[in-house]
């Protein structure tokens, strides 16, 4: 199965998953039409990966900017077996990538939730753990983190080649734990998983 270590059943919902996101992106963009041919390794693993990098607590993961539902979706459709009670939701402002999330969720039963809203004005979720991917650059982030995350939580980002810049300019208004995951896709990109954040 692609070199996936999924059930069949898992393996069937991201298959199903990527079939609709294929057909969406035509109309809408919700990948880039140069990523499509390996629509596989450059969006289901790397958001596989983010899924695997952190235990799976059965409380609230929050996706910030969905999207396409990267890694959002994946998650929530790996947690319907490896953590059942987990929630998942997800945050996009954009009402037809909404629309589309609300579809695949429906699709596939998974337990996940889609709130229509810009994050900044949203009242404090207080999730266990935060995923974002090329939604905006670090300190950005970590001011999305500060406000939506548990006090004991996890924040957890895709970053590209530039990651470590971003992590210097960010230290410079931010206090946080920091520990650099090597992307299994990409190997000038990490996956940073972040604690302990506080401003300067």
């Amino acid at each position: 199965m692609r070199g996936l270590n999924v059930s069949r059943e898992t393996y069937e919902k991201l298959q199903r998953y990527v079939d609709l996101l294929l057909v969406w992106t035509t109309k809408i963009n919700l990948i880039s039409k140069k990523s499509v041919s390996d629509v596989w390794n450059r969006h289901i693993i790397d958001s596989i990966q983010v899924f695997q990098s952190i235990d799976h607590p059965n409380r609230t993961w929050l996706d910030l900017g969905s999207g396409g539902g990267l890694p959002g979706l994946v998650v929530a459709i790996l947690a319907t077996e490896a953590s059942p009670e987990m929630k998942t939701v997800l945050v996009e402002s954009d009402l037809r990538k909404a629309a589309f999330l609300r579809t695949i969720i429906r699709e596939l039963d998974l337990h996940a939730t889609v709130i229509s809203a810009r994050i900044e004005n949203l009242d404090p979720l207080n999730a266990d753990i935060i995923s974002a991917r090329a939604l905006a650059d670090l300190d950005t982030l970590l001011s999305f983190a500060d406000l939506h995350l548990a006090y004991h939580g996890t924040a957890i980002f895709s970053k590209g080649g530039n990651w470590q810049k971003e992590v210097d300019k960010a230290r410079e208004s931010w206090r946080f734990d920091l520990d650099v995951i090597q992307s299994k896709t990409d190997p000038m990109a990490a996956i940073l998983k972040i604690g302990g954040i506080s401003r300067v």
